[in-house]
């Protein structure tokens, strides 16, 4: 068994002094009735808990450590920025950089703007699209997460789709109402909607891949009748890339599924491990952001000096141009997770369990689900006991995936083929675990 006696406690304590004893609710294991491992520290794609266990990690601090822990690149160009302060609240040379190099990978971003967060990103994209169309009502998709900013934290109701309720406690009717929540992948539901409501329709936000209801691929065309319905009505088309973008492909999901958005909104990777997002798209509407223009948007620590570092040195590493013969660094990535995945359904055939495997990119993810899975209802009905016997058994294996079906793994560039042999291997017992189970 895994001695976790240390994290339980540390769990004990906090959980006396902050809600749940966490910081954010993803970090939270109640989904798989155990106590999180409390990390001490991370190098390369190994994660070591405080009673000195040791995993390969595939939550990657939920995405952006693309490049792995404590990359050397990354550590060296953070300490020499720190000698140099921490925080100006002023302009620096390096958000430039920043800003080029990440509009050089996505030509959809003519101009750009660092904030803090996945939330703070798409909160000011919805505000920008409002002020930009003088509309009020924004169209998201259902089990589609865009941060915990009041208007997106809506319930979809029944029906094809839905006038926003509050799904939390603290969000206002007033609020959520101009919100229309719609069917992740339905074509005719959103074809429906836009036809009845699109010429009061701001802007639609959607995940291109959804990370959120487990790894949820769009369907084939899906996401050119989104851009072909925000154009024909003159409402903006918002991609929320803060998970996929740099995973589905280097250019993002945009550039893997070739649709063009009106703005993007980025964090993880371009933070490098440190808190940084982004919001950015067409000049002319990004000229209506302050102090260009009258929408407005502030953050003291936008553009913090060591934020841009590592977002910086990160996005070197996974832009750099490869050796003769080698793949680039993002196709690397995908065929690493393609060799993981097909040991995973290799393995679960063998022990007889059925499961649908996602990948879009170095994201990834299974639901243990007979059919295929489109969308939330699909992913709800996915078999979350077996996923608890699973995941347990991957943990005291020292494999450290997200405690949830409805999350995403991710894949970095320290994963070696050593670790992803030594992974499928845990899977294999995982997956008998699971099939005992059922007997």
């Amino acid at each position: 068994m895994l001695n976790l006696e240390k994290s339980a406690a540390a769990f004990a304590e906090a959980k006396t002094l902050m809600p749940g004893g966490v910081n954010s609710p993803v970090r939270s294991y109640a989904n798989v009735d155990c106590n999180p491992p409390f990390i001490a520290r991370a190098e390369g794609d190994k994660i070591y808990d405080i009673d000195g266990n040791e995993y390969i990690d595939y939550v990657g601090s939920w995405g952006p450590m693309v490049v792995g822990h404590a990359h050397p690149n990354v550590v060296k160009a953070l300490q020499e920025a720190v000698t140099r302060g921490t925080s100006y609240g002023a302009p620096t040379v390096i958000e430039s950089e920043l800003a080029k190099l990440v509009m050089s990978v996505y030509p959809s971003i003519e101009t750009i703007r660092m904030v803090n967060s996945g939330t703070e990103a798409t909160m000011s994209a919805l505000r920008l699209a409002r002020g930009y169309t003088g509309r009020e009502k924004i169209i998201k998709f259902i089990g589609c997460y865009h941060g915990h900013s009041d208007s997106l934290l809506v319930n979809a109701g029944s029906g094809m789709a839905t006038f926003g309720v509050p799904s939390s406690p603290g969000v206002t009717k007033g609020t959520a109402q101009d919100t229309i929540t719609v069917p992740y992948n339905d074509a005719a539901a959103i074809t429906e909607v836009m036809d009845k409501l699109g010429d009061e329709v701001a802007a639609i936000i959607v995940e291109p891949v959804a990370g959120n209801m487990g790894c949820v691929l769009p369907k084939q065309g899906y996401l050119r009748t989104l851009r072909d319905l925000t154009a024909k009505h003159g409402a903006l088309l918002i991609f929320d890339e803060v998970m996929c973008g740099f995973r589905a492909s280097l250019g993002g999901a945009q550039a893997a599924y070739g649709i063009t958005p009106d703005i993007t909104c980025l964090g993880k990777i371009i933070g490098g491990g440190l808190p940084v997002a982004a919001y950015g798209g067409r000049r002319d509407i990004m000229q209506k952001v302050s102090p260009a223009g009258p929408v407005y948007q502030a953050g003291t620590l936008s553009g913090n000096p060591l934020a841009m570092t590592a977002g910086l040195e990160t996005l070197k590493i996974i832009t750099k141009e490869p050796e003769a013969g080698e793949a680039d660094y993002s196709r690397s990535l995908t065929l690493k997770t393609k060799k993981l995945l097909l040991g995973w359904q290799a393995k679960a055939k063998e022990a007889g369990v059925t499961i649908q495997a996602h990948q879009a990119g170095s994201m990834f993810g299974i639901f243990f689900n007979e059919h295929e899975v489109y969308d939330y209802e699909d992913s709800c009905r996915s078999d979350q006991e077996s996923f608890k016997i699973w995941f347990k058994c991957m943990l005291e294996q020292g494999i450290y995936l997200a405690p949830s079906q409805f999350e995403t793994l991710f894949m970095s560039g320290a994963h070696s083929e050593e670790d992803i042999d030594r992974t499928i291997a845990a899977a294999a017992k995982a997956f008998q675990a699971v099939a005992d189970s059922r007997c």
